[in-house]
């Protein structure tokens, strides 16, 4: 299994703190948001990476010299050199276009409790993470699901109808590869400001399909400074169990 972390964002509202480095090397509590995922995802069997770059991607490419030195992984840095006019079907794309393999795709500005990777990895089938605990807004990245089939998913759905916000974390099982791959390619061509997360609608009705739901466990993903405040609240819970 591989750990795909897109890392490739300009994380401009986020400024000035990313005004001279990628959002994912930020530091909470003295560990960066990159090395928080790496840990989670190593802790549950999980030793090679792509790291999808853009932003500042030197600074990640020296950071993984020193992530390679504290863990027994080996990281691969692909770059997105459109990063700047481009979503994250490209950045994805990118990553999974060659592999034949089982993956695990988060987005690099994520911080989850390590419960939820867990849960994820011990599914059977291509699944994505949902929260179904929270309270829906406009922004939330919406899904409504039925019979195991991801029915419509983004941020415009009726949140009545929703069943959960899908948490920027998923699985795709070494079968669903090529087929993922295919969608993803079909959605890039047809607009590269398509977002990644929208190849699931479609591959939900080809393949059997799993939902791991949060029930309750916390995340934030780290977009403006109200979620940066989010964040150092969580990690504290986080970092007695992961970082002891």
């Amino acid at each position: 299994m591989i750990g795909i972390i897109l890392s490739a964002g300009t994380g401009t509202r986020l400024r000035p703190l990313t005004e001279s480095i990628p959002k994912t090397l930020l530091e909470i509590d003295n560990i960066t948001i990159i090395e928080r995922m790496v840990k989670n995802l190593f802790d549950n069997g999980v030793d090679k990476f792509i790291f999808v770059v853009g932003h500042f991607k030197e600074k990640v490419i020296d950071f993984k010299e020193v992530l390679e030195d504290k863990y027994p992984i080996t990281i691969n840095i692909i770059e997105n050199n459109q990063y700047s006019t481009t979503n994250t079907s490209v950045s994805t794309y990118l990553a999974t276009k060659d592999l034949d393999d089982d993956f695990i795709l988060i987005n690099g500005d994520n911080i989850v409790d390590p419960k939820i990777i867990t849960n994820l990895i011990k599914t059977n089938n291509t699944a994505l993470v949902i929260d179904n605990s929270k309270d829906l807004n406009e922004e939330s990245f919406k899904v409504i699901i039925d019979n195991n089939v991801v029915v419509d998913i983004g941020k415009g759905l009726d949140i009545s109808k929703s069943s959960g916000e899908f948490i920027g974390l998923s699985k795709v099982i070494k079968e669903d590869t090529l087929l993922f791959n295919e969608i993803l390619k079909r959605l890039l061509d047809d607009d590269p400001q398509n977002y990644y997360d929208l190849t699931y609608k479609q591959l939900s009705t080809l393949t059997d399909f799993d939902f791991s739901f949060t029930n309750g466990l916390k995340w934030t993903e780290i977009d403006d400074f109200n979620d940066w405040k989010i964040a150092q609240k969580l990690v504290k819970d986080f970092d007695k169990i992961t970082f002891q």
